[in-house]
């Protein structure tokens, strides 16, 4: 229609399957301008250099992780099953040669997208850390073993009413020790309520709800002791400078003196937050306010991690970071619930539900929810194809 019409349309984005549909796109870093062209014309430069790989010895969480720290990988992201990579050479058997023998990959050339050339760009011209450097996050006696049959997380028909409005609908799942588990939803879902009812921040209607072994209903501040937040919005304080917030956080915790010092330096190193020491909250921008927030749910090396949408409207370059430390936390057996509206970023979760109108469609891993969506004309559906189809089969049976 824009076309048809004549019609001249400025978009500015940090979503980059909206660029791929530009015209032209104007990419922009640090207040400069990097390049202008087509996206096929970003893309161009890195044909025979885009992969996907999968391994039957490691996860795709663990593939992606080995595959980051491999040299000579500009960029690894979790796609459906399998590690979508951009890599600086077109020989692939550099890649296999990284890995012992005994972990044969599976590797298969693609076409190179706008986002291979977004990413592959920046982090080319600028040192932007989105590896682990998360060893020290969490100390080992903070952590709970991992059994894999423990649930550490347990909701049971949850019902949370507004009055005449249901905004959570009999909701039941459990989540295991050591598990990132997923709330997938469109906005309004019933996700964040859900969130606030486990965090203890708001009481259920009806329906059971414990937290490391904790009834909320009964003992909510008990709970809390165990649990890290990360709010969908930005709540610290933003008259306050980042190092008042980490101090202040940190005293609520209860850490003082010593403690508060090593974990307060803690998060200065491993959030890159030092340039923004006296910077006040609000002036921060958008992608350092969410590592602030997070370096915040982290302070009391909680064993229980809730992450309320937590990529919402940063650029692809902060949420790679974000998930190389949100990957590393869970390796090292922190349990971790997220919600999430990016259908893709799902695929990082070992197990997750798909809500709709406060309810529960459906329930398991990443890769069973898309065998729910597999066709002979769609044999290999993404997790957007699995929630339309979840959302087309609830509408017909209404």
């Amino acid at each position: 229609q824009v076309e048809q019409t004549g019609m001249t349309v400025l978009l500015s984005t940090a979503y980059l399957d909206e660029a791929e549909r530009c015209a032209e796109v104007i990419l922009l870093h640090e207040g400069k301008i990097i390049n202008q062209a087509s996206p096929e014309v970003f893309s161009a430069d890195l044909q025979g250099k885009t992969w996907l790989i999968k391994s039957d010895q490691l996860s795709p969480r663990q593939l992606q992780i080995k595959l980051s720290q491999t040299p000579g990988i500009i960029d690894a992201l979790i796609s459906n099953e399998a590690v979508r990579v951009v890599s600086e050479s077109s020989d692939s058997q550099l890649i296999q040669d990284y890995f012992d023998s005994s972990v044969p990959l599976q590797i298969s050339a693609v076409p190179p997208i706008f986002e291979d050339a977004f990413i592959a760009l920046l982090k080319q011209r600028h040192s932007y850390n989105t590896e682990d450097n998360t060893e020290n996050s969490i100390s080992s006696e903070s952590i709970v073993p991992v059994s894999t049959n423990d649930a550490i997380i347990i909701v049971d028909h949850l019902e949370r009413r507004f009055g005449d409005f249901i905004a959570v609908d009999q909701v039941s799942f459990s989540v295991k020790k050591g598990e990132i588990f997923g709330l997938l939803g469109a906005n309004g879902a019933g996700k964040s309520t859900t969130f606030r009812m486990l965090c203890g921040l708001l009481p259920a209607t009806s329906g059971h709800l414990s937290v490391a072994g904790v009834d909320l209903r009964h003992a909510a501040n008990q709970a809390r002791q165990n649990i890290g937040y990360m709010a969908q919005k930005f709540s610290l304080y933003g008259n306050l400078t980042v190092m008042q917030n980490l101090q202040f956080f940190a005293s609520t915790y209860g850490l003082f003196r010593q403690a508060q010092k090593r974990r307060i330096q803690w998060a200065f190193e491993t959030f890159e937050l030092e340039p923004y020491r006296h910077i006040n909250a609000a002036d921060l921008p958008l992608g350092y306010k969410q590592r602030l927030s997070f370096a915040v749910a982290l302070m009391h090396e909680p064993q229980i991690l809730f992450l309320d949408e937590p990529t919402s409207g940063v650029d692809p370059l902060a949420r790679r970071s974000f998930w190389a430390r949100t990957n590393a936390l869970a390796e090292a057996g922190v349990t971790i619930l997220v919600t999430t509206h990016f259908m893709e970023e799902a695929n990082y979760c070992d197990r997750l539900v798909i809500m709709a109108d406060g309810k529960v469609l459906a329930q398991g891993t990443p890769e069973k929810m898309k065998q729910l969506a597999r066709t002979e004309q769609q044999p290999l559906p993404g997790m957007e194809d699995a929630f339309i189809y979840l959302i087309e089969q609830q509408a017909t049976s209404a």
